[in-house]
């Protein structure tokens, strides 16, 4: 394969060969791996772009422009699995990808391409991984955010990083939605999508019950969109908000798709469903506490971005998981009330609500 028509050198439009992308598996960095996907198509429009994925981001996939096809392969987190890794390792042999972008700086993401032998295999220097990756890229530490760390990859070797990339996609169908809604005996007036959830107990805003009570007097909808582990916290929510409430919780992800995107606005957690709701174009008020907006909001924009600014609070943002200082002031001084008027004057905006 001549390396100059690769990611390490010049363009070359008659190139067809499949390219592979090994991406990082939580739900918002996966959505935003999309804008690596937009940059792959915009360079090669001949070359077909896959996605390795887990059974939890697989849905994701669906409604991904651009993607070709996900490749469906779980691997513990905590142990090597030689057994998977060899036939993943088959698996994307038989498929003949000319390139593997891994994204992740781990040396278990880079072991399948390499076994597998794809000719192409470009990430950033890091975890022990000389002789799994072929084309080295330095200088990760210098790009300021997660997202130009991944989307550089996609670039020729020392290309300059664009004024914008391109955003995130995702494209439900209308009739999905209406179906959808259907089946979940949903009337199709306005409606708040919450999602409550987040790893880490620092990022939750706590007065989502109080904010499901006041949306709901006010004759909106209430949805409570998230995982399995956000159960407790749909039925605190329901409880407070009374029979205008829903809990949307499940297991399946494709579900927290359609709710996000059958929403008239979507209030978020810095979370995966954050990124979806953007993704998909609904309008998104991402909560903000211990993570910057600037390093973690979705590249799409968002409809509000909510932060406290009451007090200048020296250990915000953290970054932190758990807070350590300032008994969780970050989140604790964003009101209930605050949240509810933002989000009416968004849904207003929108076309889809008449503040009154």
């Amino acid at each position: 394969m001549n390396n100059d028509s690769q990611l390490s050198g010049n363009d070359d439009r008659a190139n067809t060969s499949p390219i592979l992308i090994v991406p990082y598996m939580w739900i918002g960095d996966f959505v935003r791996n999309h804008t690596v996907v937009r940059v792959l198509n915009e360079r090669w429009p001949n070359r077909p772009v896959d996605l390795l994925t887990t059974s939890l981001c697989a849905p994701l996939v669906d409604y991904m422009p651009g993607v070709r096809e996900g490749i469906v392969w779980d691997l513990p987190r905590s142990r090597l699995a030689v057994g998977r890794q060899f036939g993943l390792a088959k698996l994307l042999r038989e498929r003949g990808y000319g390139t593997a972008l891994v994204l992740p700086r781990t040396w278990k993401a880079a072991i399948a391409p390499a076994l597998a032998g794809i000719p192409e295999r470009v990430g950033f220097v890091g975890e022990f991984r000389f002789g799994l990756l072929n084309r080295w890229r330095w200088g990760e530490k210098r790009l300021p955010r997660f997202i130009d760390k991944n989307a550089a990859l996609a670039q020729p070797d020392g290309a300059p990083l664009p004024p914008e990339w391109p955003v995130p996609q995702l494209r439900v169908p209308a009739g999905d939605i209406v179906r959808w809604r259907q089946a979940n005996g949903l009337s199709g007036g306005a409606a708040v999508a919450l999602a409550p959830g987040s790893v880490g107990v620092s990022k939750r805003w706590t007065y989502y019950p109080e904010a499901a009570r006041l949306l709901a007097e006010r004759g909106l909808e209430v949805w409570v969109v998230g995982g399995p582990a956000e159960k407790g916290l749909a039925k605190e929510i329901v409880a407070a908000g009374g029979p205008g409430v829903r809990d949307l919780t499940g297991t399946d992800l494709r579900n927290g798709v359609l709710a996000m995107a059958a929403a008239g606005v979507a209030i978020s957690n810095d979370s995966g469903l954050m990124h979806i709701a953007a993704a998909l174009g609904t309008p998104t008020m991402g909560i903000f506490g211990p993570t910057s907006p600037y390093l973690w909001a979705p590249l799409n924009g968002l409809a509000a971005t909510v932060v406290q600014d009451k007090s200048v609070l020296s250990c915000q943002p953290c970054q932190s998981t758990i807070c350590r200082m300032n008994d969780h002031r970050c989140m604790r001084d964003i009101a209930a009330s605050e949240v509810v008027a933002i989000a009416e004057r968004v849904l207003s905006e929108a076309g889809v609500y008449s503040e009154h």
